[in-house]
């Protein structure tokens, strides 16, 4: 999974006509950002279906965290795929199943269509991140291969804020948002499949497909001790992307009582969109300062979404997702660039498999649990316990981290 290891070339005598490096790169990046495009468009536009369809809260959490189970399911068992067959195969397969998930959304008759593809949006981004993020690496010319990983980070976390804001805005002008978005990102795709079809290979196939989609999670001796000091913290950094993205778009209107299509977009697009600066920012800072930052901001991040809940502000529950997402950005990609060097080379893709296995997790079942419990509770009760939950899985991980630091 998540293999940055540059395979063996294709040999020349198959190789056909294809894009020039430049725009296979550029091409592969915009493909990579599409996905997450549509990801991060569902944000305000569940609250859209919400109104229309007059469904529960839960629901509405259920709709957002469902995207997770189908990640999940694909990242780890398709997620090596394309180290046995190639990236091009993949890739396609991918996009064919995320032009599938758009068209359920445009002929969504109920939540329920909107759950399925949601679903089949996960399975998407689950088969095509790994292949995405390995293909950017290897198109990049030798001097630029930094820029393919950059790529790859932006249009992760960059695709997902932009896409929950442009969908906020279309929202915010037209009645038809859901047909001009979703339109837009199967032809968007349908590009992207062209590309992928152009670009050269940057792999040879080598035995073993079967046997890669084996589900396989591990956790060796020598990253254990790291990885039980990162994975509270990791848990907290992606419930607050939960919230952001699963509650925070309805609390809009329904703690704030604005009526906004562009907020709505807005408060799904700032956590994703810090995070991806930040990320980014944080590259050369020393992992352990990095990831103790990163917990401090999750902390801080935490209480500022609890402050303008309690207070009645959208202004400070905002900037405390700022604050939050410069938490992720630090914090995850600190915990990455910690565990993953520990792992024997035979055993990092099941080590980057466990690490999605807690986000993910985090991501998903938290949410639904405080959608369920928004019914009997009340909405801002259920929020801000939610979000103190996260204050203590930091303070765990600050903890555990000064620990190691010590020794």
């Amino acid at each position: 999974m998540l293999s940055t290891q540059l395979r063996t070339e294709v040999p020349s005598s198959r190789r056909r006509r294809t894009l020039p490096a430049g725009f296979a790169v550029a091409g592969a990046a915009i493909s990579f950002t599409s996905l997450y495009l549509a990801a991060g468009a569902l944000t305000p536009l569940l609250v859209v279906y919400k109104e229309r369809w007059n469904f529960a809260p839960a629901v509405l959490t259920v709709a957002f965290a469902v995207y997770a189970v189908g990640f999940l399911a694909a990242v780890l068992t398709v997620g090596s795929l394309s180290d046995h067959i190639g990236r091009r195969p993949v890739l396609i397969g991918a996009m064919i199943v995320q032009i599938a998930s758009n068209l359920l959304f445009l002929a969504a008759s109920d939540v329920g269509w909107v759950i399925a593809g949601r679903i089949v949006q996960g399975v998407a981004s689950g088969a095509a991140t790994s292949a995405f993020t390995a293909a950017l690496v290897e198109l990049a010319p030798p001097n630029r291969k930094r820029l393919g990983a950059v790529l790859g980070s932006v249009g992760l976390t960059g695709g997902l804020g932009a896409g929950s804001l442009l969908a906020g805005l279309a929202i915010q002008l037209t009645p038809r948002a859901n047909s001009i978005v979703f339109i837009s990102l199967t032809v968007l795709t349908t590009l992207g499949i062209v590309v992928a079809v152009l670009s050269p290979e940057t792999v040879s196939r080598v035995p073993g497909a079967a046997r890669s989609l084996i589900p396989r999670i591990a956790f060796p001796p020598a990253v254990r001790r790291e990885f039980a000091a990162a994975a509270p913290v990791v848990a907290a950094v992606w419930m607050l992307a939960g919230l952001s993205g699963g509650l925070a778009p309805s609390m809009v209107r329904s703690v704030f009582h604005l009526n906004s299509g562009l907020l709505n977009g807005f408060a799904g697009f700032v956590a994703p969109a810090v995070s991806a600066v930040v990320g980014l920012a944080f590259a050369r800072v020393e992992p352990r300062r990095a990831m103790t930052i990163g917990i401090h901001a999750s902390i801080v991040g935490a209480v500022g979404i609890i402050g303008g809940v309690l207070a009645g502000s959208l202004p400070i529950m905002i900037v405390g997702q700022a604050v939050a997402g410069v938490g992720f950005g630090a914090a995850f990609t600190a915990a990455l660039r910690l565990i993953f060097p520990l792992a024997p080379v035979h055993q990092r893709a099941a080590v980057v498999a466990g690490i999605y296995l807690v986000s993910y997790v985090a991501l998903g079942v938290p949410i639904v649990i405080a959608g369920q419990l928004a019914g009997p509770l009340g909405e801002i009760p259920a929020v801000t316990l939610y979000t103190a939950s996260t204050v203590l899985l930091a303070l765990i991980s600050l903890v555990a981290q000064l620990r190691l630091r010590r020794s």
